[in-house]
């Protein structure tokens, strides 16, 4: 499920998990896995205006775990990095 959020600058970003139309197939969901990290998740950010979008590496259960701020920290950083 994607997770709306919005920057400072008015940004909207819609966020969700790398290959969310996977399903729950254990052998599918192997593929969204970060390598090397057992319950880590690629997830897509992608931006309202013209930024670019962003991958960030969340936990298994981000949806509900990883608050507004964080998911925008993580985003900002990618961002930066990604320049």
């Amino acid at each position: 499920m994607p997770r709306e959020v919005r920057d400072e600058n008015g940004i909207t970003w819609i966020c969700i998990q790398a290959f969310s139309g996977l399903d729950k197939d254990p052998e599918k969901m192997e593929v969204a896995l970060v390598d090397g990290k057992a319950d880590a998740f690629l997830v897509v950010c992608t931006p309202s205006g013209g930024a670019q979008s962003v991958r960030i590496e969340l936990l298994g259960n981000w949806e509900q775990q990883t608050s507004d701020e964080e998911l925008l920290e993580m985003i900002q950083v990618n961002s930066a990095e990604a320049k």
